[in-house]
């Protein structure tokens, strides 16, 4: 018996250790056959109706490499070839919707994997993946119309399509997974392993081993968002599975004067006036955590900040204004680039006195407390502007008198245009949601022609906007001279082309609530849009994000922070430092308060510009982006009437290089395997039926002998 435990014992060392040599060997051998490629991918997203954007198989899609150069390299995927399925790599300016849709319709089994390559973007002149018409169906209805499509910069708009370069394949359900690849190094990788295996004598492909990718990118939800929101709300086995989350995130607003917090909120005793001054936070793009929307919705919001901080600076005080119940509330509207997510739910609340949310203690905002809604949504080219609304209201035509007089006055050199225009046809904004529950309600925007050729893609970044980083290291937060300003940027530079637009726009606002004219040769501060620039576009290691949070907090990520929506539970770092900037910019400070005493909202206590640390008494606060259909109970999903955007949940995203085996290898790998598999199978049949022969024990003291009964007492 203790020879057979040790037989045993020895045996199952011997086991563990080949387990372990196995599995070490295994992984050198897998990290000899498969190379990592990093990069971005397209992703799933549905609405009441449809599902868009692409999924790989469950397992991973694989496909051989294959280099488009010209148009007419596409001929060669969609004939019949003898070694499918290919992996197109396209670069920027020959992915246009006519090629994808070529390879969608016509590729069938040829295509699996698409690769965008980062290269050659000299020769690109546009890249521009949503709508023409963004948000076309969520947008103001023409009167006495059954209409579903609203006529914002419709066919019939004299100025043609509101986005020209777009091609819409951003809401296109695609067969194959869409991958980019930024990292030139890896491109590079890719196009040599495709050089030395593939880019010859093509005929031969099924007879030798081509360079192929695997990427996988399966996603869960299908369909629509009724039928993913159904699946996912189904208990299967006590359990749950999440196949979709709704898109949500938080908007951020703040009051340029404090409101009184109050225990017993009572929405009657509200006298408070408000001019809602708005703007979109987010932006999106094909790809995951790409697209920085520098021009897209980063100039507006950009414009947005400079105008609250000179007005924080012009008018310290309530009292200096005629109207001591108006006040300057600053929103910024998040998940606007999906039927307007952000200002739907805004909208939702302001009906149903939820506005500002009850945690933060202020009398809840109906419409009856909004003078007018100013939305700064694009300035692609600031020369000229027009204020769009439906019809003429009072506060339009004097916003707009006011804005004609300073942004033609010769001593601050603004040489800015504004024009009215009045009807359905306007922009995609924010003030549609508003429009669109009562044309009548006092609702405009300020919005440039669009000259953007990248809207909402991938190249929408610093160098789109013409970018510079200055640096200077000089205070931001105070207003600066006219002169002063020409120290640091030139004048067509994109920090002064916002510094312009703004300081035209605080102005008329001053004029507005303090019934004077502006004549101080003060005007926005550049250095600060040159700050804020740096902090969205390039690194949010930066001196403004660093002001605005605690000293000696840890350092940020020095990539920008994403501004794409996603979903509840990601990080939305974009949303925590808007907070934190509009925070600081539109606070009091307050004197000879220690950090100990400053610890519960609203005080806040910042680093400051210095670093050294300073208490301030905030107004910032968020309330939900979230579309109302999410909310409400049975909606029907196909109305129309809300936002019905869900994201797909997913497994982590990988995508890998490697020698795909020749048709032929594959087949006799295959066949030996079957051989291998019936021969053990027959081994084993016979092993098992000759047992007692074949493993009989004969060593000493071995026995075959029944034992003798035991003998009795």
């Amino acid at each position: 018996m203790y020879r057979t435990i040790y037989r045993l014992t020895v045996l199952l060392t011997i086991l563990t250790q080949a387990i372990k040599i196995k599995r070490v060997y295994g992984e050198r051998l897998r990290d000899k056959i498969y190379v990592p490629i990093n990069g971005a991918s397209c992703f799933r997203r549905l609405n009441g109706t449809h599902q868009v954007g692409c999924t790989s198989t469950q397992s991973g899609s694989v496909g051989a490499l294959h280099l488009i150069e010209e148009k007419s390299d596409f001929d060669f995927l969609l004939r019949s070839l003898s070694a499918p399925p290919y992996a197109p790599m396209i670069p920027p300016y020959l992915f246009s919707r006519e090629n994808i849709m070529r390879l969608k319709n016509e590729g069938g089994r040829n295509i699996s994997v698409v690769l965008l390559i980062d290269s050659n973007t000299d020769k690109m002149t546009n890249f521009s993946h949503e709508l023409q018409c963004p948000n076309q169906y969520s947008g103001i209805f023409l009167p006495n119309s059954s209409s579903t499509e609203s006529p914002t910069c419709g066919a019939n708009n004299q100025e043609g399509t509101w986005n020209p370069w777009g091609t819409g394949l951003l809401y296109e359900d695609l067969p194959f997974p869409v991958y980019y690849v930024p990292d030139q190094d890896e491109i590079k990788k890719l196009i040599k392993c495709f050089e030395d295996f593939n880019n010859f004598d093509y005929a031969s492909h099924s007879r030798r081993s081509l360079c192929a990718i695997e990427v996988n990118t399966f996603m869960s939800a299908a369909v629509s968002t009724e039928v993913c929101m159904r699946r996912t709300k189904f208990i299967n086995n006590l359990g749950r599975t999440r196949y979709c989350d709704p898109l949500e995130g938080k908007n951020v607003f703040a009051t340029l004067f404090p409101r009184k917090i109050e225990n017993r909120l009572d929405y009657a005793a509200n006298q408070e006036k408000y001019i809602m001054v708005t703007c979109r936070l987010d932006s999106t793009s094909m790809f995951e955590l790409t697209g920085l929307g520098a021009m897209d919705s980063l100039m507006g919001f950009g414009t947005l900040v400079s105008v609250a901080h000179m007005l924080k600076l012009l008018l310290p005080d309530q009292s200096i204004l005629k109207n001591r119940q108006l006040n300057v509330m600053f929103v910024i509207l998040n998940g606007e680039s999906y039927d307007y997510i952000g200002s739907q739910k805004l909208v939702f609340d302001l009906e149903n006195l939820a506005f500002p949310p009850r945690y933060t203690r202020n009398a809840p905002i109906a419409f009856d407390n909004i003078e007018f809604v100013l939305d700064l949504n694009t300035f692609d080219e600031i020369s000229s502007i027009r204020l769009h609304s439906i019809s003429e209201f009072p506060q339009a035509k004097e916003l707009l008198s006011k804005l004609k007089r300073y942004g033609s006055r010769k001593e601050y050199d603004f040489n800015i245009e504004f024009n009215s225009s009045l009807g359905y046809e306007m922009p995609p904004s924010s003030i549609q949601s508003f429009l669109r529950k009562n044309t009548s309600f006092p609702a405009c925007v300020l919005n440039a022609p669009p000259t953007n050729r990248y809207y909402h893609s991938i190249y929408d970044d610093e160098v789109n906007i013409k970018f510079h980083y200055a640096n200077t290291s000089r205070d931001y937060t105070q207003l600066m001279s006219i002169d002063e300003a020409f120290r640091y940027f030139p004048a067509d530079s994109v920090q002064m082309k916002i510094r312009n637009i703004s300081s035209v726009v605080a102005m008329a606002l001053y004029e507005m609530l303090t019934y004077e004219n502006y004549t101080s040769n003060k005007l926005a501060n550049p250095l600060l849009i040159d700050e804020f620039l740096y902090c969205f576009t390039m690194s949010a290691d930066c001196p403004l994000f660093k002001a605005a949070s605690k000293p000696n907090s840890l350092p940020a990520l020095q990539i920008p922070p994403n501004r794409y929506i996603s979903v509840a539970g990601s990080p939305q770092e974009s949303t925590g430092w808007t907070y934190r900037i509009l925070g600081y910019l539109l606070s009091n400070k307050l004197e000879n308060i220690s950090e100990s005493k400053c610890n519960y909202l609203p005080r806040h206590w910042f680093a400051g510009f210095d670093g050294k640390g300073e208490c301030r008494f905030t107004t910032q606060n968020y309330s939900l982006a979230l579309s109302p259909a999410f909310i409400i109970e049975d909606y029907n999903w196909t109305s129309g009437e809300y936002s019905t955007w869900t994201e797909s949940t997913w497994a982590p995203f990988s995508a890998r290089m490697f020698l795909r085996p020749s048709r032929l290898h594959e087949t006799i790998t295959f066949s030996i395997g079957c051989v291998v598999l019936v021969i053990s199978f027959c081994l084993i049949y016979i092993i098992s039926t000759r047992a007692e022969v074949l493993f009989e024990d004969t060593g000493p003291g071995a026995s075959t002998d029944a034992l003798a009964p035991p003998t009795a007492c």
